[in-house]
């Protein structure tokens, strides 16, 4: 089974922004991947200079997912 949400980093803790269907004391492996600003994500992807339309384009594909 795999499971995608998305946490918090606090103070040392991952805080998970709901809760997951596992069992007590259920054993998983976790992965973490960075979210970050679609600009920054986008970064080299779009041929163009203007970052005020390539902004606008990142979130554009945001709507879309």
């Amino acid at each position: 089974m795999s499971i995608t949400v998305e946490a918090t980093y606090e103070n040392g803790t991952l805080r998970l922004s709901q809760p997951l269907p596992l069992k007590e004391q259920e054993r998983v492996q976790v992965t973490i991947h960075e979210t970050g600003n679609p600009v920054q994500q986008s970064a080299g992807l779009i041929p163009c200079s203007d970052p005020v339309l390539i902004e606008r384009i990142a979130l554009d594909a945001l709507e879309d997912v």
